[in-house]
């Protein structure tokens, strides 16, 4: 008998950190629905439909939804295309989020970014997590045998001060608290729960900034004296539902080549 793929949910999953998880779940035996809000079938060059190529390439299936996370009647709608698809969901991975479209000292900081800001990376993952534990509650009522698993990417940002994108430290900082309270609350249904916190990722979000991050990760800023790829979250993801931190729900992982470490 075949062994049924696992099933993940990936949000933002067209580019950057998201893609870099698909592929990497993948390759490690998931399935996966990729939720992104930029929804082009016709684009194969990027997006959800190169991630797709790639997901089928590496023997996975791929279901390419395009939804706003932070538009909460989606959520519901979210579930039942992936339970349709699949008929389980073993994994949901909160990935999606955005900066502020421009960088402004903490002083000068609009209503208007932080709303946006806030409700894209901590509301929608928020209550999209409570849609999708609701439901693995369910499944672990009639399968005691599965493991789902919960994984918030938060950021080192949810610790480290940036006086220019105010409302993206404390969006991931609320990120970190929802991982917290949702590892506590679940931990009784058998449902973990982690957070990934990366540093320095090189994506098209950071890419505006890439000179001024070349210059601090030569002198010295990350340890390890590099950027931090994609792939390099995607195998933190999988590593963690590996079976290996069953016993380790809310525990944070940092991907960021040392920064967290103090040094003098």
């Amino acid at each position: 008998m075949v062994k049924q793929r696992k099933c993940a949910i990936v949000t933002g999953a067209g580019q950057g950190i998201g893609r870099g998880i698909v592929i990497e779940l993948v390759k490690n035996g998931f399935d996966v629905a990729g939720v992104d809000i930029i929804y082009q079938p016709d684009n194969k060059e990027k997006g959800l439909f190169e991630v797709k190529q790639q997901a089928e390439k590496l023997g996975g299936s791929f279901l390419a939804i395009g939804a706003d996370i932070s538009d909460l009647n989606s959520h519901k709608k979210i579930v039942e295309q992936i339970v349709a698809k699949f008929g389980r969901i073993n994994l949901l991975v909160n990935n999606a989020g955005v900066a502020p479209r421009q960088r402004l000292d903490i002083l000068e900081t609009t209503a208007e970014s932080y709303d946006r800001v806030m409700s894209i990376n901590a509301r929608g993952p928020f209550f999209l997590t409570q849609q999708v534990a609701n439901f693995m509650i369910q499944q672990k009522q009639k399968d005691q045998n599965l493991m789902p698993y919960i994984i918030f990417i938060s950021s080192i940002s949810a610790y480290v001060s940036s006086p220019s994108r105010a409302e993206y430290c404390l969006s991931k900082a609320a990120v970190s608290a929802a991982a917290t309270i949702y590892a506590d609350r679940l931990a009784e249904f058998g449902i973990n729960v982690y957070q990934i916190r990366p540093g320095i990722i090189l994506t098209d979000m950071t890419a505006v900034v890439k000179q001024k991050y070349d210059k601090l990760i030569a002198e010295g800023l990350v340890p390890q004296k590099r950027w931090g790829y994609p792939e390099d979250v995607g195998k933190a993801v999988s590593a963690l539902v590996s079976g290996g931190f069953d016993y380790s729900t809310g525990a944070v992982i940092e991907v960021s080549g040392g920064m967290n470490i103090h040094h003098l």
